[in-house]
């Protein structure tokens, strides 16, 4: 088996392609010659997801081969490293005996999300094959809202009584160890598993085998409620820097712990989202492959055609200024239409941004929207009053003093509205209980150019016609 796997790849797993391209064709020739031994000494030798990205590269009936080669303990560990729409894919074509074996063997938060995909019907036909106590735990886990502290903790944490000795303490972790996520805190609850206290793995190392857990124990624990948005939960954990943290229900009693690997996902999920509707896409449940076109075009077009309309009101604003008597003498506007609407648009997109990406990382509190719209009429003030003499003199090559003036006078004006709108429009979506990031940035442009249009006309009006 040395032979199969470099040692490159037994350190560090090595990269995707590289996986692959190297050990792919060597695995499948132990499959044609049904070397099982050799398949499992495979599976021992790389790490777990390096396994799962070469597999992906089989047939699913030939990855379930190599996967019946492992313990079940094993099996389990790699497929949580395959991407939940192969997962998803794997278990179609496995019989309900092996799933549900594989099942009970996943950690709690990994099979709930798995289970949560699956058809209500077929998930409720596997409960019953699986082992009890892990059944309670999945009916349970699937019980809790999603996007709540409860849909994404695992229930396998450490936990000790306050009168337990360290002495005993570290003979219970010895006993807890095999099968908790995480040992490095350790929970203290009384006799109704309230949460009392936590304790580092160190703490207990270092102390006296006779000194009690609770004269050693932090007592001030800081926890999550069962309920709380799984996006403040990642926030809090990454603010404090914690391998994992404590989820309590309305009672303060320990109902499971989040992870900090679990929090990462929950921050990629987070920003994956506010990139999909930054660009007017509603987000994807899976990557972009493995997503059908129709729930593409359906994701995407409901958008586009709100966008639609309001390019249709845009539309209706110059069509009043062609009804106008003295529209021919206007004509000369349709010239910058592009200039004045891009320039409000652009500058209303950088304000949502900044403003959207700010709240998502938790620098902006609610409290701070006056500080946030103070900013932005300064910065409207700067950027407004530098792009319209620009836009002053780019105008002058083309058309009359007073006219170039018209344009540079609107950029002012529309960029100031597009900075302070682009800024003020998702801190108004936040108050109103409603995701920021809806608010995107095609979303801005639309309505800054509804808005510039009128804008643009009256200011012809006021400095040309004299009002």
């Amino acid at each position: 088996m040395s032979g199969l796997v470099p040692q490159s790849l037994r350190a560090d797993g090595g990269s995707t392609m590289y996986n692959r391209l190297l050990l792919l064709p060597d695995l499948r020739e132990l499959l044609v010659a049904d070397d099982t031994q050799a398949i499992a000494g495979f599976c021992e030798a790389l790490h777990p997801a390096a396994v799962a990205e070469v597999l992906e590269g089989l047939e699913a009936d030939e990855t379930w081969r190599v996967l019946a080669c492992c313990s079940s303990e094993q099996q389990a560990v790699i497929f949580s490293y395959f991407d939940l729409p192969d997962q998803l894919q794997l278990v179609e074509t496995v019989p309900r005996e092996l799933f549900s074996r594989l099942i009970e063997e996943m950690a709690p938060d990994d099979r709930v999300d798995l289970l949560e995909r699956l058809d209500r019907e077929r998930v409720e036909n596997l409960l019953p094959m699986v082992a009890q106590a892990e059944r309670r735990d999945i009916q349970r886990l699937l019980s809790f809202p999603d996007d709540s502290a409860g849909s994404i903790m695992t229930t396998e944490y450490a936990s000790l009584p306050a009168e337990a000795t360290v002495a005993e303490a570290l003979e219970q972790l010895r006993q807890q160890a095999p099968d908790r996520e995480t040992i490095y805190y350790v929970y203290v609850i009384d006799d109704g598993r309230r949460l009392r206290g936590f304790i580092s793995l160190r703490d207990l190392i270092l102390a006296r085998p006779e000194t009690r857990v609770n004269e050693i124990m932090e007592r001030d624990v800081i926890s999550v409620r069962v309920d709380d948005d799984q996006e403040e939960v990642a926030q809090r954990l990454a603010r404090y820097d914690f391998i994992a943290i404590p989820v309590v229900d309305a009672q303060n009693q320990l109902v499971g712990i989040v992870t900090h690997d679990d929090a990462m996902d929950v921050a990629q999920e987070e920003a994956d989202e506010d990139a999909y509707r930054s660009g007017a896409v509603v987000p994807l449940q899976d990557d972009y492959l493995s997503t059908s076109l129709g729930t593409l075009a359906w994701k995407r077009g409901g958008w586009l055609v709100v966008l639609l309309f309001a390019a249709v009101l845009t539309a209706l604003a110059l069509q009043s200024m062609r009804q106008d008597p003295q529209a021919d003498d206007l004509k000369w506007m349709v010239l910058f239409i592009p200039l004045v609407l891009a320039s409000g648009g652009n500058a209303g997109s950088q304000s949502a941004t900044l403003v959207i990406r700010a709240l998502a990382v938790s620098q902006l509190e609610r409290r701070e929207s006056v500080k946030v719209l103070l900013r932005e009429l300064v910065l409207a003030g700067l950027l407004g009053g530098g792009l319209a003499v620009l836009s002053f003199l780019a105008a002058m090559g083309f058309v009359a003093v007073d006219q170039a003036a018209v344009v540079g006078i609107t950029v002012f004006l529309v960029v100031a509205m597009g900075t302070v709108t682009g800024a003020m429009l998702p801190l108004g979506f936040q108050k109103m209980g409603l995701d920021p990031a809806l608010m995107s940035n095609p979303l801005i442009a639309a309505v800054v150019d509804v808005v510039g249009v009128i804008i643009y006309y009256n200011v012809a009006q006021i400095v040309i016609d004299g009002g």
